[in-house]
Formats: structure tokens, C-alpha cells, sequence
């Protein structure tokens, strides 16, 4: 296995962490590189166009999917989400290991085709902890039946968690991600 094989995908509830634990670990290990996905949703504050996503219209992304332009795809929270093919093939070009945050639904097709990628499941401490994570990210653009809906969406995600290679609790951020960090770490060493 050479560093063009590793793939690392990590999946979790909206507000868990994941996209913490995935930008931090791009920042310290220069042999990982993130994956810029497509989505429609709308950008947040502190986004910009490609960081942390290619930000497209409904039609731009139904276009690219009709040209099997995507490794997965999948609709969450009413926007669509998708992998490029080409970003894989970029990240594997620069001998990188890809890593990237999707929900369960994209790591199961993301795995039917890369079998050997390795999926880790961040998990919040309860529902209640991630309702406040949640709020205190997206409170003011987020309407109560939204939250209820990505309260309920959470909860089924969390169900899956036990099908993924790992499991960490996002209870406290520095310590959840030191697991995280030496869990990585540990399959770079074996290439």
C-alpha cells in the first residue's frame, strides 16, 4: 500500500466535530490532503468558493452528476453533496492520502468503491450536546423544524456508527482528537 492507496473517511452528525478533526489533521500532517466537494448548500460564514467546498447551483450539480462527474453523491438536510472523481485523482497524483468528511450514506458508497479505505464515526457526547453545538454553530439561519429534522437525521446516523472501523467520542476536542491524530498516524507508518 503506498500513500495514493490510504484513504481516510470520516463521518459523523452535523455539528460532531468532523470537519475540526479533518482540518486540523490537514494543517499538522502534510501528507494528507482533504477532498473539496461538491454541494448547493449555501456557503457559512468563514467559507469561501472552494474552501471547504465547490460551492455549485442545483442545475450545475445535476449536470455534473448526469456526466458521472462524482465517486458518491447524496442528498442531506435538503442539499446535495458529491465527490469528485477528479479530486481523487488529484490527491492520489500528488502520492497524498485523501481524507474527507461525508455522511453515512457517501462513506457507504465511497467504500463500495475503495473497499480499503479506512472510515472512522465522531460521535457528540449526547443529543443534547450536539443540539447545543449545533445551535450555538447555525442558531440564527437554523429554524426549529430544521434542527428537529438534523436532530432526527443524528440520531440515525448515530445508529450506523458500529458498521465503521472507528469510533471516537468527540466529548472533549483535544483529547478526541490526540485518538484521532495517533490512530491516522498509525496507518501512515505502515506505508
Amino acid at each position: 500500500m503506498n500513500s495514493k492507496e490510504l484513504i481516510f473517511i470520516v463521518v459523523g452528525p452535523s455539528g460532531a466535530g468532523k470537519s475540526s478533526f479533518v482540518d486540523r489533521i490537514i494543517s499538522e500532517v502534510s501528507k494528507i490532503e482533504d477532498v473539496i466537494t461538491n454541494t448547493t448548500r449555501p456557503m457559512r460564514a468563514g467559507e469561501s468558493q472552494g474552501v471547504p467546498y465547490d460551492f455549485v447551483t442545483v442545475d450545475e450539480f445535476k449536470n455534473r452528476l448526469n456526466d458521472g462527474l462524482f465517486v458518491e453523491w447524496a442528498e442531506v438536510h435538503g442539499n446535495l453533496y458529491g465527490t469528485p472523481k477528479s479530486e481523487v485523482e488529484r490527491i492520489s497524483g500528488n502520492q497524498h492520502a485523501l481524507i474527507m468528511d461525508i455522511d453515512v450514506q457517501g462513506a457507504r458508497s465511497f467504500k463500495e468503491q475503495y473497499p480499503h479505505a479506512v472510515t472512522f464515526f465522531i460521535l457528540p457526547p449526547s443529543i443534547n450536546a450536539l443540539r447545543q453545538r449545533v445551535m450555538e454553530r447555525d442558531g440564527s439561519s437554523l429554524s426549529p423544524e430544521k434542527l428537529e429534522l438534523r436532530m432526527k437525521n443524528a440520531e440515525k446516523e448515530i445508529a450506523e456508527s458500529d458498521s465503521f472501523d472507528h469510533k471516537i467520542v468527540n466529548d472533549d476536542f483535544e483529547a478526541s482528537y490526540k485518538v484521532f491524530k495517533n490512530l491516522v498516524e498509525g496507518y501512515l507508518e505502515k506505508l
